[in-house]
């Protein structure tokens, strides 16, 4: 998959897909199985990279990994759990950030652990600060290395009382797993609620941890000394269910999106149905459409849940190229996430980003100097073109702006996109796109 995409655009997408776990979930749920006491077994997995890095990284600490990749199930036993040697670690830099969210399980089950370089998708300042201090704050002794971070527990973990300045995922995550089995009563205020948050505090729950989420973005921890194993179904993919919506969208397509829930998408949905997408809630998914006509221009802001997911924001911004009027998005989570919209303007979008906070309120990238809101000007007819894909949701927006312009595109690092979406090429050649892959060793420079 690291070769040569040509994408001849054009055709509507029309068809039935599947999407199974989230990505934003899985990884931490499997990571959270190092916890407990006993065998954990989590299912509705998809086959994507960071199932395969975090299931790696698992193995090296000596937990026992069995992914039947048919089935969607992932059984995972920390019985033999051991420091694995940091040479071994190191191999995983850059690959991934889940490796932050090992500290707190390996500091209650093994007393220390260490973090190599961390990778990620580069959309934005993305530090590991939050969490070192996450850790700190509960007696974890940091130390900065040249090969990463070494930390340390030496007095064990004890609960402590956290205020994030911003509702970050990741930051509240790593206080769930550390908070758990630290002894006391853990507070974090301003913690993030995400429907993937959620689902991991059902899982921890299931494993025997007490935790509690008041109305005001409170969660309580009170930690207990040992947890178990748990059995769960991940809750279905959001990102990618909007994204394959999105791409029905813009190429006036027709989609079924099996295994798409309700609950999870309707602030998705609502701005759908805004832009003038029609759609269909069923028992087993969604279809989505584009029922004719014009497509209808909004303004928009990203924001953390329950508003507008910012990881939605990429694939809409392609259908919106093909509406009419002006559309304005002011990006508030992440501060460079417009970087994709280059590729776009070169294919015949009209889309100007601006430093100034375009949405209803001023947000903290207001005054930083940073290109976080966009205006885009429709409907514009999108041409073929020379395209790399930049980052995960980035690339799987330029891939549907190739399906959506008229004549043949080439797409190259594709490979990225299958950190987070499970067999995209099987489900494009489903939905009857004209795509085929070009080896990378005949594959001309882009």
């Amino acid at each position: 998959m690291s070769g040569l995409l040509t994408v001849e655009g054009g055709t509507p997408l029309t068809g039935e897909i599947t999407v199974r776990g989230a990505k934003n979930f899985v990884s931490k749920a499997m990571v959270a199985s190092l916890l407990g006491e006993g065998p954990s077994e989590l299912a509705n997995v998809p086959v994507i990279r960071d199932v395969d890095v975090v299931a790696d990284l698992l193995r090296l600490h000596g937990v026992t990994v069995d992914h039947d990749r048919d089935g969607g199930v992932l059984h995972l036993d920390p019985t033999d759990v051991e420091s694995a040697h940091v040479a071994d670690i190191d191999a995983y830099a850059g690959s991934s950030r889940i490796p932050i969210l090992f500290c707190g399980p390996l500091l209650h089950r093994l007393g220390e652990a260490f973090i190599p370089d961390l990778g990620g998708c580069r959309i934005g300042d993305r530090p590991i600060d939050y969490h070192l201090d996450i850790l700190r704050s509960f007696g974890a002794v940091v130390d900065k290395r040249a090969q990463g971070i070494h930390i340390s527990a030496p007095r064990g973990l004890v609960g402590t009382k956290i205020e994030l300045p911003y509702p970050s995922v990741g930051a509240t995550e790593q206080t769930l797993l550390t908070a758990v089995r630290s002894r006391g009563l853990t507070e974090l205020r301003n913690a993030a609620i995400e429907p993937e948050i959620e689902d991991l505090i059902a899982v921890l729950q299931k494993m025997g941890a007490i935790i509690s989420v008041d109305t005001d973005r409170t969660i309580r921890i009170e930690g207990v000394e040992r947890l178990g194993g748990y059995r769960h179904t991940a809750l279905a993919d959001r990102i990618e269910a909007g994204s394959w919506a999105s791409a029905a969208l813009a190429t006036h397509g027709d989609v079924f999106v099996r295994g798409a829930t309700q609950p999870e998408m309707m602030t998705f949905l609502n701005t759908f149905r805004k832009v003038g997408g029609a759609f269909d809630v069923r028992d087993d998914g969604i279809r989505f459409w584009h029922p004719g006509g014009d497509l209808h221009s909004i303004v928009l802001e990203t924001d953390v849940h329950p508003g507008f997911m910012t990881d939605w924001q990429q694939p809409l911004v392609v259908a919106l190229t093909q509406a009419k009027g002006l559309s304005i998005v002011h990006e508030t989570v992440y501060e460079n996430r417009f970087g994709f919209t280059d590729a776009l303007r070169g294919m015949g979008a009209t889309i100007q980003i601006y430093r100034e906070c375009l949405g209803g309120l001023p947000c903290r990238f207001g005054q930083r100097n940073f290109y976080h809101s966009a205006v885009v000007s429709g409907p514009t007819p999108l041409r073929a073109a020379d395209i790399e894909v930049p980052d995960l949701r980035g690339g799987f927006s330029h891939l549907i702006a190739a399906l959506a312009a008229q004549g043949t595109s080439r797409v190259r690092g594709i490979s990225i996109i299958n950190r987070g979406y499970e067999n995209f090429m099987g489900k494009l050649e489903a939905l009857d796109a004209k795509v085929t892959m070009v080896d990378s060793a005949v594959a001309p420079a882009v």
